[in-house]
């Protein structure tokens, strides 16, 4: 699966999708880092990719086409707490899934909205 991760998801969790086989475009260390999330989302959609982030504002493009979102929002985030969240939803969800698909991982629960 071609997946985007946003800046604020940390090199273990990068690796460990290129370790897996998902095609994994990092934006951090290159001319990107920073972008506004505006070209962020411009970029997933050129390049057909699931957006990971933790970015709560990306929910408000539920209502488009796209590749699919990944948002995790918990209260207490840190990189290992963060990357478990992101593999239990890769696992929980299929890439034949991901197209169109909203998913907000959250402490202990998600929510989940399909176009």
């Amino acid at each position: 699966m071609k997946i985007l991760v946003d800046e604020n998801i940390s090199s273990i969790t990068v690796q460990e999708l290129k370790r897996l086989g998902h095609e994994t475009l990092d934006i951090r260390s290159t001319a990107l880092q920073g972008i506004p999330d505006a070209q962020l989302w411009s970029l997933a959609q050129a390049e057909q990719c699931l957006l990971i982030t933790t970015d709560k504002g990306f929910s408000g493009h539920r209502d488009e086409n796209h590749h699919g979102i990944l948002i995790i929002r918990l209260r207490q985030p840190n990189e290992h707490r963060i990357h478990a969240r992101i593999l239990a939803a890769l696992r929980q969800f299929p890439e034949a899934l991901w197209p169109g698909l909203l998913v907000v991982m959250r402490d202990n629960v998600q929510s989940i909205k399909k176009q």
